[in-house]
């Protein structure tokens, strides 16, 4: 019999399975007794899981991206699952099949590469060009591009996340920019391309998702000002003449600004057309992304809700349970 995936669970199901561990803490209930929560993860999802009663000598007997035998009880809470474990061992690594635990984007990622290198190889200025081109011939930066998720949870959390994440950005940006006059698509489309280059070094994906030491310390809007001064060293090379301060330094505060604002991480906030743009469409593809994955990932079909998400501080409406509109939502913020 085969491995149960996160996305087959259902409520009342018994498990006995290897997960994936992440997000491990020791924590105490109201009557101040400890136990373990983590998630459990595999390529089709998370899901959070509790044993009671477990001491801070089985809590260190494992860490976040072990991979772990678990037993336990799936069951509705609130309106999402969790499994209530009755037993945890690390699992033996050498029998475990990799790709059953990192979740892959489900486009063809060659296709996306492809489309990706199109958009760079056929900007009009020579400079953005050859910047794009310096990037392409890294083998180093193409390889962590194109495998790198574009978040830990948040959003595109999985291999190719980045590359797809980018190339819908540069979809939609070839289609705004004629509405907008005035605003320079290259810059726009580089500025895409960059805005979250850093991550390929702020995040590890190789066995599990998290952050590296440079990414905790740094993060990937810093990291990715420090490659994009890097690579514009390298242009001259291709054009024979120095890259464009001025252009340098409206890249720049492309990739600082596309947070959007202060409370966001952003060092500064747009100040050119360009980067307003970069960042409503960063907004666009991520919170539509977040918004239909919660529809997709929901596996509770007896409500027309989804679960309160923290990030977007809302529910999601699936559409009307047995097609009554009117029939009761739940409470909106539980």
């Amino acid at each position: 019999m085969g491995r149960r995936f996160v996305e087959q669970l259902r409520d009342g199901d018994q498990i006995e399975d290897v997960y994936l561990a992440t997000d491990k803490q020791l924590r105490a209930n109201r009557n101040g007794n400890p136990y373990i929560q983590l998630e459990l993860r595999d390529r089709t999802g998370g899901i959070s899981g509790r044993l009671w009663n477990a001491g801070e000598n089985l809590f260190r007997s494992f860490e976040s991206g072990d991979f772990l035998l678990v037993e336990g009880k799936v069951q509705n809470f609130q309106g999402s699952l969790q499994v209530i474990l009755t037993h945890i061992e690390r699992a033996e690594t050498e029998k475990i099949d990799l790709t059953d635990f990192l979740p892959r984007t489900e486009q063809d990622v060659n296709k996306l590469y492809d489309k990706l290198r199109g958009y760079l190889l056929r900007l009009t200025n020579p400079h953005l060009r050859a910047l794009g081109e310096c990037f392409l011939m890294d083998d180093t930066f193409v390889r962590g591009f194109t495998a790198c998720p574009a978040g830990v949870k948040l959003h595109h959390a999985y291999v190719g996340g980045l590359l797809e994440h980018v190339t819908t950005m540069m979809d939609i940006a070839d289609r705004l920019v004629p509405f907008y006059p005035g605003t320079d698509r290259d810059l726009v489309i580089v500025g895409v391309f960059l805005h979250d280059a850093g991550k390929i070094r702020e995040l590890t994906y190789g066995r599990a998702f998290g952050y590296s030491d440079e990414g905790q310390l740094l993060g990937h809007i810093a990291i990715g000002v420090e490659m994009l001064t890097e690579k514009v060293a390298r242009v001259p090379e291709l054009t024979g003449e120095a890259f464009p301060r001025e252009l340098l330094v409206r890249l720049k505060h492309m990739v600082l600004s596309h947070h959007g604002t202060h409370e966001f991480g952003s060092p500064k906030v747009p100040m050119t057309p360009e980067a307003m743009l970069l960042h409503g469409i960063d907004m666009i593809d991520t919170r539509m992304h977040m918004i239909l994955r919660e529809i997709k990932e929901d596996r509770n079909n007896s409500t027309a809700w989804t679960p309160f998400n923290h990030t977007l501080q809302r529910r999601v409406y699936k559409g009307g349970a047995n097609g009554d509109l009117y029939a009761p939502a739940p409470d909106s913020y539980d």
